[in-house]
């Protein structure tokens, strides 16, 4: 009965014992001398400063909304795929709860709006 299981199985051992051999076998074949150069930070060929040039050393926090803002209109987009691929399946119901869906994220998108979240000064 779980036959058809077995090479997914053996595909997740596979890749869990090249994981592990990976692990283990690096120290034993990986450089040995460390220098300056390859334990500093690479920063596309720039030398790397200790702090941030604009403000001080602190990143502005428009860089996170922005971030956390695109997070949310992604995961509105992950949602709204199985709607549009199933769509005639759902009926009256899926569209009615789709509307809702995209009121509910309008309503967040109009919030950030009038708060000033997609100004970049």
């Amino acid at each position: 009965m779980l036959d058809p299981y077995i090479p997914l199985v053996l595909m997740f051992a596979l890749a869990l014992g090249f994981a592990l051999f990976s692990v283990a076998i690096a120290p034993l074949v990986g450089p040995r001398r460390y220098n300056k150069a390859k334990l500093d930070a690479y920063e596309c060929g720039i030398e790397p400063s200790p702090q941030p040039v604009i403000g001080g050393g602190r990143m502005p926090v428009a860089y996170y909304l922005t971030a956390m803002l695109f997070i949310l209109f992604d995961i509105e987009m992950v949602f709204l795929y199985p709607f549009a691929i199933s769509a005639d399946a759902l009926g009256l119901f899926g569209v009615v709860e789709i509307v809702l869906f995209i009121a509910t994220v309008g309503f967040g998108y109009v919030y950030v709006w009038r708060r000033g979240g997609l100004d970049w000064n």
